[in-house]
């Protein structure tokens, strides 16, 4: 991606008194999406990441087409958090990207409210694996379409819909990772999308 940059918070954010609703939600997507930068970018704290350098060892193991320049993957997860108001907060968590991790998920997915699906166009199918695990936990998400600079393939949302299977039902958004704000709206459509599913479930007999 070209030259946006972010700053991490230059000390920790403190928890509001009022707070008493916290919401966790879950980034997922493929190897090398941005799941780590859009945790980081948001996150009112410094968050926890757990990456570590990749060495020979993933060589043969992690594909690595179209993002050769990452030298650094997560191996556990990412944590962030975000105060939406006085009294209620986001809990970030963001998967590994990697096959070999995906055991990890599951356990992820436990107690989430719901969940941001980050695609790369220059590896679409990375993030279905994804997007198979949100359907069978009948987790609500949102798709977020991370826009890398020098992406000879900019596909429309649409195009990228039909490409993935998903319905109508499904929101998607474009996002910049990096950009903090970008991130931020991207929360808001997930948030969004859970509000209107619980209205229409009330309103249902």
């Amino acid at each position: 991606m070209g030259s946006a940059t972010f700053e991490l918070p230059s000390q920790r954010t403190p928890l509001a008194a009022a707070a008493e609703t916290g919401l966790k939600i879950v980034v997922v997507g493929g190897f090398g999406a941005g799941k780590t930068t859009l945790v980081r970018s948001v996150s009112e704290i410094r968050p926890l990441n757990t990456e570590e350098v990749m060495t020979q060892a993933g060589q043969g193991v992690d594909e690595t087409a179209g993002v050769e320049g990452k030298t650094t993957t997560t191996v556990a997860f990412d944590f962030g958090r975000i105060t939406l108001n006085e009294r209620m907060v986001l809990y970030l968590f963001g998967a590994p990207g990697q096959e070999r991790f995906w055991f990890l998920w599951d356990r992820l997915f436990a107690g989430t409210l719901g969940a941001v699906v980050l695609v790369d166009t220059r590896r679409m199918e990375d993030c279905w694996y994804a997007i198979d695990r949100l359907e069978h936990h009948k987790t609500p998400f949102v798709v977020a379409v991370n826009r890398f600079d020098g992406d000879e393939n900019r596909f429309s949302l649409e195009e990228i819909r039909t490409a993935l299977a998903l319905g109508e039902h499904v929101p998607m958004v474009d996002c910049d990772a990096r950009v903090r704000s970008s991130g931020k709206e991207v929360l808001i459509a997930l948030v969004d999308h859970l509000y209107s599913m619980a209205l229409s479930q009330e309103s249902t007999p």
